[in-house]
C-alpha cells in the first residue's frame, strides 16, 4: 500500500502550479515557510516513506501534498543514483552538491519528470502566445496574466530548488553511516525505478 502525505489541510498555504508550498525545517534560503524543528515536514515524510513507495508503479493521489511527495520520491531516487558509486561521505557530498547546481525544470520544460502532475502552460512563451492570440485587443490586460504566470513559474522553481537542497542534505545523513561509509540498506535502492521512470 502506498504511503500518503499527512499534509492534507491546505488552509493558509500558498500554492504554485497546484502544489502547496509546505513549510520546511530548513535554513536554506527560499520561499518555503519555516516549520518548527520538532515537527515532521514533507521532506521527513518523503525520506521515511521512500523505501516503501519506490516499489510502486502507480500512485493514487489523495491530496495536493501527495504530488509533492511523488516529486520528492523521484528526486531521492535520482540522488541515490548519483551516490551509487561514491564510496565515502566526502565523495557523496560532492556528487550531491553537483546535483544541486543543475537546472531545476518546472512543468512544461524538458526534463520535468511528471507532465500533467502540476498544471501550467508548456512554457512562458506559449503562455504569452496563448494570451495574445485569444484577445489581441486586450493585450495590456493579458500582459498582467503573463506576468502572473512568469511569477508563478519562478516561485515554483525556487521552491523546488530549496526543497531539493534540503532533501539532499538529509538524505546524506541516512545514505552514509556516522563513520562516512555507504549504508547499503539505502544505496541499494538506487537501482529501483519509481513509477517505472528511468532515472537520468
Amino acid at each position: 500500500m502506498v504511503y500518503h502525505s499527512s499534509f492534507v489541510d491546505e488552509e493558509g498555504i500558498t500554492k504554485a502550479c497546484g502544489c502547496p508550498l509546505l513549510p520546511l525545517k530548513s535554513h536554506i534560503k527560499g520561499p518555503a515557510p519555516v516549520s518548527d524543528q520538532d515537527r515532521t515536514d514533507i521532506v521527513d515524510e518523503a525520506i521515511t516513506f521512500f523505501r516503501a513507495n519506490v516499489f510502486f508503479r502507480n500512485f493514487d493521489i489523495k491530496s495536493n501534498a501527495d504530488k509533492l511527495l511523488i516529486y520528492l520520491t523521484f528526486y531521492i531516487n535520482v540522488a541515490l543514483k548519483r551516490l551509487e558509486g561514491c564510496r565515502t561521505l566526502a565523495e557523496g557530498t560532492k556528487a550531491i552538491i553537483n546535483l544541486g547546481l543543475e537546472d531545476v525544470p518546472v512543468p512544461g520544460e524538458s526534463g520535468f519528470p511528471f507532465p500533467g502532475l502540476f498544471a501550467l502552460p508548456q512554457s512562458q512563451r506559449e503562455a504569452v502566445n496563448f494570451i495574445f492570440a485569444r484577445t489581441p485587443s486586450c493585450s495590456l490586460k493579458y500582459l498582467k496574466i503573463y506576468k502572473f504566470v512568469f511569477h508563478t513559474l519562478k516561485l515554483f522553481r525556487n521552491y523546488l530548488k530549496q526543497i531539493r537542497e534540503e532533501t539532499s542534505g538529509r538524505l546524506l545523513s541516512v545514505a552514509y553511516r556516522s563513520n562516512g561509509t555507504p549504508n547499503k540498506w539505502w544505496l541499494a535502492f538506487a537501482k529501483r525505478k519509481f513509477m517505472n521512470i528511468i532515472v537520468p
